[in-house]
């Protein structure tokens, strides 16, 4: 993060803190969560970007940023569950890594931060069903990251490889910002029609 992303914060909205970025609309905004299948197009946007933007080599940190009630017992127990789900290998999960961050937005109240990384490859992941239930997230559904009342979870995918980084943030969109803007063009070039209109200006600006 130091040495290609000039050391930025890693928490929503990445697209509004770094240039060069994209920011895709994810979910059909005409759709109601009532209706079957309402999340298809969500499914289908978030797993093409991402198949798109991770080779199969690529060295990948998946990060989950777990925020919970300071002192909660529930930190000690249930975060590697996410793990535990998506990662094909969980006798690997040796290699997660945790530490306690601290973000602006928390400064005040008492919540704490948990972050959880885990070193990879996009052929050790569940990336389908993972980001499946990311876009569940805000939705009373058993697919959802976690289901502890009065905790939330942020998931952000980094390629170390291509130097990018791809944030789902919930079925509305997803932001992917790179150190430089010709590693993420094809993403422009490619998915220009899923690029959210109220940020297309700006985004036409940096990429045109």
């Amino acid at each position: 993060m130091n040495q290609h992303f000039n050391g930025i914060e890693l928490a929503p909205a990445l697209f509004y803190a770094w240039e060069p970025g994209l920011r895709f609309e994810i979910a059909d905004p005409k759709r109601f969560y009532e209706e079957p299948n309402f999340l298809a197009q969500a499914f289908e946007r978030a797993t093409a970007l991402f198949d798109a933007a991770f080779n199969e080599e690529d060295e990948i940190l998946f990060v989950t940023d777990l925020i919970t009630c300071r002192n909660d017992s529930f930190i000690r127990k249930k975060p590697v569950n996410v793990y535990k789900k998506y990662i094909k290998q969980p006798q690997a999960l040796y290699k997660l890594q945790l530490e306690e961050i601290e973000l602006p937005e928390f400064d005040e109240g008492n919540i704490t931060v948990r972050r959880f990384s885990y070193a990879c490859r996009k052929k050790d992941i569940r990336y389908p069903q993972l980001l499946q239930a990311i876009c569940y997230q805000d939705f009373n559904h058993p697919s959802k990251i976690t289901n502890y009342q009065g905790s939330d979870a942020r998931i952000y995918l980094i390629n170390i490889t291509q130097q990018l980084i791809y944030h789902l943030y919930d079925d509305r969109g997803c932001d992917t910002i790179a150190a430089d803007k010709e590693d993420i063009r094809f993403l422009y070039e490619q998915y220009n029609d899923w690029i959210l209109d109220y940020d297309r200006e700006k985004i036409d600006a940096v990429f045109k």
